[in-house]
């Protein structure tokens, strides 16, 4: 019996091996998850240190550019990813990473023009894209010259097409970013807005609470195909929301509705991963009075 499962488990180990030799992207996870994180039902919490996350995030592009010809990158909009942008702006990560075989995508925008301050392209340009060394036809920016959103959406779901081929039943980016707002809003997916519940198109015109209220956004269909979705969430007006988030199993917040299945690390602030950290401290207390 003993030497039975002294081979069952040196047979799993070595299955392991080769799953990880064979997915070397797994690697770098699985090394962030062991050294830095705690997990969760929603997921693996860390630290937001931006450098970490830089580094995490060419690493695993690095190994995805081991097994295919290019990888795409969905970026998050709003004003936290900045100190990302600018780190990768710089020349140790531009040397660090074969830029031009990167494709930049976005999982939403505001309605204004490319050139105006709100608008989250020309945030990501300024902070990084402006000094980085990928292709102008690998920026895929949301187009918001159209006179009708609608239109606009429709524009960039041909141009995910383009890159993901006509047949290809939804876009599967190797990475996404996504913030998460006061509201628990992520990408432009807004409680109580039409938009969340879209369950066929890839793109959608959306309303925000906030101006400006026009947006466009990636669908829920596409954000829970990704294999892996990190979340950057900064900013002490997000704490009720995180605090729900992260105590009820059954949330109505859009950013819960990111399915199981996906590999989701949450890179928390100071403050916001504190007040996650002690969720799961009183419940696995909880667990050990129960036993």
């Amino acid at each position: 019996m003993e030497t039975q499962r002294a081979e069952n488990a040196d047979e799993q180990f070595q299955q392991l091996l080769q799953m990880l030799e064979e997915a070397p992207d797994l690697r770098v996870v699985l090394r962030l998850i062991i050294r830095h994180g705690q997990r969760h039902p929603r997921g693996t919490i860390l630290p937001l240190d931006w450098q970490l996350v830089a580094d995490a995030l060419v690493e695993l592009l690095e190994a995805r550019l081991t097994q295919q010809p290019t990888c795409s990158l969905a970026l998050s909009g709003g004003k936290t990813p900045e100190t990302l942008y600018l780190l990768l702006a710089t020349r140790h990560y531009q040397s660090r990473l074969d830029w031009s075989r990167v494709h930049l995508f976005w999982g939403d925008e505001r309605y204004v023009p490319h050139e105006d301050p709100r608008s989250n392209y020309f945030l990501a340009y300024t902070a990084w894209l402006s000094k980085a060394p990928i292709p102008r036809e690998n920026i895929h920016p949301m187009p918001t010259h159209y006179p009708n959103p609608e239109d606009a959406a429709r524009a960039y779901e041909a141009e995910l097409h383009a890159y993901f081929g006509a047949e290809a039943p939804v876009p599967v980016f190797d990475l996404v970013l996504l913030g998460m707002g006061d509201d628990g809003h992520i990408a432009s997916l807004f409680p109580g807005d039409p938009a969340l519940e879209e369950t066929t198109r890839w793109v959608v015109p959306s309303r925000a609470p906030v101006a400006p209220h026009q947006r466009l956004t990636l669908t829920l269909p596409v954000l829970n195909a990704a294999p892996r979705v990190w979340f950057l969430v900064a900013g002490d007006a997000k704490r009720a929301a995180i605090e729900q988030l992260f105590s009820e199993t059954e949330c109505a917040l859009p950013a819960a509705r990111i399915s199981p299945s996906v590999e989701r690390l949450w890179w928390l602030s100071d403050s916001l991963y504190a007040v996650v950290k002690s969720l799961n401290d009183k419940a696995s207390r909880g667990v050990q009075r129960r036993e």
